[in-house]
């Protein structure tokens, strides 16, 4: 079996209690520590074998085997990665079976994540990840006081719009936006725009 560790919580004598995103389900396992276990971390993606026991209501973690990318040894990219995936967990923490579009979305983030900037990568993938939750709000109208936005809009958590005015944050480029939300693609905005986008999804997904 094959899934992406999404949380990783230390528990007594260095065990861990491990959250693995599958393609069909959130598993949650126990790791044992031991000399010979390979490293557990956040982000990774991982063969494993998780082992049922009459002991335990959690199942053990076995057979670990870490599947690596090169763009695991930069860390400006890990630390990205590791703050996108931990998204991921507190979006879904809650669901015992899940559909394989978040894993399937985690692969071809991982993909990209080499070549491109991953904070733009994140953000496309926020936008596909809304458009499959039905929450994509692309109309110009304010969430604060639903009126229509004829100037630039500001967004806000889920990529919401709203006048300036109402939410008094930044603005961003009205055909710009438009752009985003109609193509799932950031190539209108510059890096410092994506890294405003990047803060706003880093308040939760």
């Amino acid at each position: 079996m094959q899934g992406y560790i999404i949380n990783v919580n230390p528990v007594k004598d260095e065990d861990l209690i491990v959250t693995i995103l599958t393609k069909e389900s959130i598993l949650v396992t126990y790791r044992f520590y031991g000399a010979r276990h390979p490293t557990i971390q956040l982000g990774y993606k991982i063969d494993f074998e998780a082992q049922t026991s009459i002991k335990s209501t959690i199942p053990q973690l076995r057979s670990v085997m870490h599947l690596g990318a090169k763009w695991l040894t930069q860390r400006e990219r890990v630390f990205v990665w590791q703050s996108f995936i931990g998204l991921f967990y507190k979006h879904l923490k809650d669901i015992d079976d899940i559909d394989d579009f978040y894993f399937d979305l985690l692969e071809q983030s991982a993909q990209k994540w080499e070549k491109q900037n991953p904070k733009r990568v994140v953000i496309e993938s926020y936008l596909k990840l809304l458009e499959h939750e039905g929450r994509i709000h692309d109309e110009f109208i304010c969430f604060n006081c639903e009126q229509k936005i004829e100037e630039d809009p500001t967004l806000i958590r889920g990529f919401l719009m709203a006048h300036q005015e109402c939410v008094y944050s930044h603005s961003f480029e009205r055909l710009h936006v438009k752009h985003m939300f109609e193509k799932k693609s950031t190539i209108y905005f510059d890096d410092e725009m994506v890294e405003k986008l990047w803060r706003i999804v880093l308040e939760g997904f």
